[in-house]
């Protein structure tokens, strides 16, 4: 396993291991993470181990051609009971999506080091979230119940994580990302059935590193 050193450098491709690892150490500055997914490389590690960087073998990815809305979310669409924003509450995203508690485990990933890097990220411009706000019919207040976050590389977004506190929010967010964008594609990262659903699917390592130009 190769291990980084102060330079921002990652190694080829072809040292990623079965499971996707390319390298593991260096640091969460923002000129290493930006560096990382202009070559379709990613963090991914748990609170006390070091950092680890993913290249996996089948990339999940979505196209805005290939956006799936089923009639039943269509429906949750027209009837407008949602308020939907971007960059309006990041660090109010990231966090909830660091602690939701979730059946698959998931979240449980951004420890605090990542979610003040990719803070950081933001206030660049370079990280970006959409947010959903559920609206009071008798008052005028919004409870934030879902959205998701990620990166803008170039022409494409790396979705980094999404959280819902009701039905379908993060859907909306999602769906919101892909028909009000004009992103290349959205990088999923890997598979999951919940993007399945919406129309992602898996492409070769290669053939997604030829779509980043890398």
């Amino acid at each position: 396993m190769i291990w980084l050193t102060d330079k921002i450098e990652f190694p080829a491709h072809v040292f990623a291991n079965k499971d996707g690892i390319i390298a593991l150490g260096g640091d969460l500055s923002e000129e290493r993470l930006v560096v990382a997914y202009k070559n379709g490389i990613f963090p991914w590690f748990s609170e006390g181990e070091p950092i680890v960087w993913y290249s996996p073998q089948k990339r999940m990815v979505l196209f805005k051609e290939d956006l799936k809305v089923s009639k039943s979310m269509q429906k949750i669409i027209d009837k407008n009971q949602f308020l939907i924003t971007e960059n309006t509450a990041f660090s109010q995203v990231i966090h909830n999506c660091k602690t939701i508690n979730r059946k698959d485990g998931f979240g449980t990933w951004i420890t605090d080091e990542m979610e003040q890097a990719y803070i950081n990220l933001h206030k660049k411009g370079i990280a970006k979230s959409i947010e959903v706000w559920q609206l009071s019919t008798e008052t005028d207040e919004r409870e934030l119940v879902g959205g998701l976050y990620g990166l803008e590389v170039n022409t494409i977004f790396c979705g980094e994580s999404m959280f819902s506190t009701v039905s379908n929010a993060s859907k909306l967010a999602f769906i919101h990302l892909v028909k009000t964008k004009n992103y290349g594609f959205i990088d999923c990262q890997v598979y999951n059935n919940h993007l399945a659903s919406l129309g992602a699917k898996e492409i070769d390592r290669d053939a997604f590193l030829k779509l980043l130009n890398v």
